[in-house]
């Protein structure tokens, strides 16, 4: 299970904001890292996201994690999260309309059970946050934890 993850943005106020916003959830900054802002979810599992800036690049430490400046940081990258909302479809893609940023409904995989439907939400339009409503949700869940997951995959039943 994952609880928090790290994420680049140009704002990472304003992103970290957002990402509240579509929570319902609270936002503050994140002392250890200079710049980096915490989104909190208020879920059960005290789920968050940390903003950081684009060009901190986290590092193997002596101990423990560092971090350094990368002032050659690419824009775009393959990493992405799927994060629920207590929001609607039309909530979700107001937020991203006044923010200036591409959001879309999409389907990933196929119709009905073998696939499930999601928002692209391109925050700053160079991050891919996948967004799930209650529904989709349900249909993503359904889809990953059954037998169409298992089929599509090659993974074999839980034991």
């Amino acid at each position: 299970m994952i609880f928090h993850a790290s994420i680049p943005a140009n704002e990472p106020e304003r992103v970290a904001r957002v990402i509240a916003e579509l929570w319902k959830g609270q936002t503050v900054p994140f002392p250890p890292i200079p710049g980096t802002w915490m989104a909190f979810s208020g879920d059960a599992r005290g789920s968050e996201i940390e903003v950081s800036p684009r060009n901190i690049a986290f590092i193997p430490g002596a101990d423990e994690i560092a971090y350094r400046d990368q002032p050659e940081t690419p824009q775009h990258s393959s990493a992405h999260l799927l994060i629920a909302s207590v929001l609607d479809a039309e909530e979700i893609l107001a937020i991203a309309q006044r923010e200036g940023w591409t959001a879309r409904k999409c389907r990933r995989g196929a119709p009905g059970p073998m696939g499930f439907d999601l928002i692209e939400f391109w925050v700053e339009n160079v991050f891919m946050l996948e967004v799930a409503t209650a529904e989709s949700s349900r249909q993503y869940l359904d889809f990953m934890t059954g037998a169409p997951a298992r089929e599509m995959f090659g993974l074999k039943a839980a034991v």
